[in-house]
């Protein structure tokens, strides 16, 4: 089956696997393009496919291609981080008929700045109205927003909102009496070679935290798993379990238990 990605009118289509993709996402629901497809997509698609950077560690190139990057999901059972997840699953919603648009966004640093432009890849999605999917920003909302709302949107006891800002839209998430800046966004269409300067850069340039730490994480039912070069955080109902790993050998063995990753450099 064939989709298009990138603008709404971008005329490039990509040849993906669909049957195969939403085997490997455990899909089995109505394909109609609606909201309510939307949301179990984007869910299950978070429960099963990991956020995850490993390849950049094992010098593997990885390319802003969503065609390579579903034969990654689906056949080596792989995850990718936000260029690669957010590139095959707009690749897999315009193949179901659901009209994909590439955004890019400026995610937010510690002292409250934003990153570069093409930072990071998000998607819009437009039905009946505008919803922000995203399935390639780690730890965040599980089911898409609608982007147009204003007020507080709170899911699985968690609660974001979206606002406008000096042209452009800024993500936050509440943490306990504060608002967490997430990232902004500016809703002009995108072509997927947009992304490919940024997308070198996170892997190659020391000053990107993907060069610093080998990460691998996915949402679960209660909570989230989370493997990096040195520790195990599992959360559970909210409640936070973190331990230390022995060594390459341990987290190699979890990978491989909790994630279904065996790597090969």
């Amino acid at each position: 089956m064939r989709s298009t990605i990138g603008s709404s009118s971008c005329s490039t289509p990509a040849r993906i696997d669909v049957a195969g993709y939403l085997r490997r996402i455990g899909y089995t629901g109505t394909i109609e393009p609606t909201p309510g497809t939307l949301r179990q997509l984007h869910r299950a698609h978070l429960l099963s496919v990991p956020f995850e950077n490993l390849d950049i560690a094992l010098k593997q190139k990885i390319v802003v291609d969503p065609e390579s990057t579903v034969r990654k999901i689906v056949e080596q059972r792989r995850g990718g981080f936000c260029y690669e997840l957010n590139g095959a699953f707009a690749a897999l919603l315009a193949a179901l008929g659901f009209r994909v648009t590439l955004l890019s966004a400026r995610v937010a640093r510690e002292d409250g700045s934003f990153g570069r432009e093409f930072d990071h890849l998000t998607l819009r999605v437009d039905l009946e109205e505008p919803w922000l999917a995203d399935v390639g920003f780690g730890d965040c909302f599980l089911e898409p927003l609608r982007l147009d709302e204003r007020n507080e949107q709170e899911q699985v006891g968690r609660v974001f909102r979206i606002t406008e800002v000096e042209n452009a839209h800024l993500l936050e998430e509440k943490v306990g009496a504060n608002w967490k800046k997430q990232y902004c966004l500016t809703l002009q269409p995108r072509q997927i070679s947009d992304f490919a300067e940024m997308c070198h850069f996170h892997q190659t340039s020391p000053e990107s935290h993907f060069t610093r730490n080998s990460v691998c994480t996915r949402a679960t039912s209660d909570g989230r798993i989370t493997v990096t070069d040195t520790k195990l955080v599992i959360t559970r109902n909210g409640v936070r379990e973190e331990r230390p790993l022995a060594g390459r050998e341990e987290r190699d063995r979890i990978l491989e238990e909790q994630f279904g990753i065996l790597l090969r450099a």
